[in-house]
């Protein structure tokens, strides 16, 4: 069953009010980050977008993750609870909530209004040239996996 369309304003506008919901204080149903670090976490799928702050993965570990690990973070598939992220997305240190839910739902609402369309074909961090679909996946299935696990 597809997911619902993070491009459409009503899904963003959906996903922005669950953000909303949640305070510096609501504990997560699983997992360690808190909800300002999960914040940051969801932000990174972003930051590969728009900012220029991660090094893209060398050819070698492209070729990996392409083979490896596109198809679940692309796939319709929901994450598993616990699941093992990259690097880049372990947010460690402590962050500041109310920044971070802006920065994330300045992103949130970016990609709302650059479309579907601005996304076909292009060119991910690093799993090469993703369809509407596969973006849309991406981005949705991340938000909705860490909103779930704290509650929103």
């Amino acid at each position: 069953m597809p997911l619902p369309d993070i491009f459409c304003k009503a899904v963003s506008r959906e996903v922005i009010n669950r953000i909303e919901k949640l305070d510096s204080q609501r504990q997560p149903l699983w997992g360690k980050m808190n909800a300002a670090q999960m914040l940051a976490h969801c932000c990174v799928s972003y930051e590969y977008v728009y900012e220029d702050k991660h090094k893209p993965p060398g050819l070698v570990m492209k070729l990996i993750l392409k083979m490896f690990v596109k198809n679940q973070v692309v796939s319709e598939k929901p994450y598993s609870k616990n699941t093992r992220t990259a690097p880049d997305f372990i947010i460690s240190d402590e962050r500041d909530f109310q920044n971070e839910k802006q920065r994330l739902i300045g992103y949130i609402l970016k990609t709302q209004e650059l479309g579907k369309m601005h996304f076909k074909g292009k060119e991910s961090h690093s799993f090469g040239k993703l369809s509407c679909t596969e973006w849309n996946n991406m981005f949705y299935k991340h938000l909705d996996h860490h909103l779930t696990q704290f509650g929103v």
